[in-house]
């Protein structure tokens, strides 16, 4: 009864139907029938134009995007809990030739406009300190909470009241706007660049960069290839995409990780680091009780001496999800 992380879930098979679809000749790299196709399919699901690019990890198109906002001698302000400076190995350095971090500190993970600009604040010295350039924040949260688009438009405010561009890492996009019960642009914000994470969420090993200013889909087809990440047969990346996309399934999927997740909840209880917005949950157990659960075949990662993660995903069985709410009920 796994609960380590939305990426144990098996790939759906609609995903699977598609790929097995784009296995005919086509052209090579991004200029496939298919691919070409990804800009029209995301201007329609966010309302307005914008640029898709396919790429294999959720780091990559984290760190394509900033490079898009960010310059080799700037800065990027992001939660001191985010993906890009607890889980990515220094990439977002290796990818931006260099850019800094400016951690600041958000409950539940989530930035502030008061903390992003106390952060700007503290960068007076000139050519001597880096600027800051953007701001990354992740829709859900490090904590698995998500941004409503008041605290959004908030947000959006601080970062143009300073002239900076807006990075959202989306791994769990698709958590976020099934929580919300919104439009994906509300959820979106004023987003410069988001990373739209699927493979979480029933694809195999798809995510997408979306720029909503097309124009800058070219540099990053060129630093794409740079880095490796260019696949010479794209179209089974873009058939991911597409097929997610298609009659909402990414939505439909992500509704039943979260779903799943209100099970365990409901046993949680007062065990909650945070309420339960999304498939995350990070629920207080002391080493002894995580042993306990494990003894009855729950698997799930320890976040810290206090407290564990617990995941669902879009495959998760009820009863598994059910039958771990009700043991940690037990306890």
């Amino acid at each position: 009864m796994l609960f380590l992380s939305d990426n144990t879930a098996r790939v759906h098979p609609q995903v699977w139907a598609a790929m097995q679809a784009a296995d005919a000749p086509d052209a090579p790299y991004d200029n496939d029938a298919l691919s070409q196709r990804l800009d029209a399919a995301y201007s329609e699901l966010f309302g307005r134009d914008c640029a898709a690019l396919w790429v294999g990890t959720g780091t990559a198109a984290n760190c394509l995007s900033l490079a898009t906002l960010v310059e080799p001698h700037g800065a990027v302000i992001c939660e001191e809990n985010a993906h890009i400076e607890r889980d990515e190995c220094g990439a977002p350095g290796f990818y931006l030739h260099g850019a800094k971090l400016l951690l600041a500190s958000g409950e539940g993970a989530k930035l502030t406009p008061e903390a992003i600009e106390a952060v700007a604040a503290g960068i007076t010295r000139g050519v001597h300190q880096v600027p800051a350039q953007a701001v990354s924040i992740t829709q859900v949260s490090e904590y698995g909470l998500a941004y409503s688009p008041d605290e959004l438009a908030a947000i959006g405010a601080a970062v143009s009241r300073l002239g900076l561009g807006l990075h959202m890492d989306g791994a769990r996009f698709g958590n976020a706007v099934a929580f919300l019960g919104c439009a994906p642009a509300a959820a979106a914000g004023p987003a410069d660049a988001l990373s739209f994470g699927f493979t979480k969420n029933g694809a195999m090993d798809a995510d997408a960069v979306v720029l909503f200013d097309p124009a800058q889909a070219d540099l990053v087809r060129w630093r794409r290839k740079r880095a490796g990440h260019l696949r010479s047969k794209g179209r089974f990346m873009a058939a991911q995409l597409l097929a997610m996309l298609e009659g909402d399934l990414w939505l439909d999927l992500a509704r039943k990780a979260n779903a799943a997740a209100v099970l365990v909840a409901e046993g949680a209880g007062e065990r909650l680091l945070y309420p339960h917005q999304s498939n995350e949950l990070f629920v207080r157990l002391s080493p002894e009780e995580r042993a306990a659960l494990r003894a009855e075949g729950f698997a799930f990662y320890d976040w810290d001496d206090a407290h564990a993660r617990i995941v669902a995903a879009w495959d998760t069985r009820p009863e598994h999800a059910q039958a771990l709410g009700r043991a940690i009920a037990r306890l």
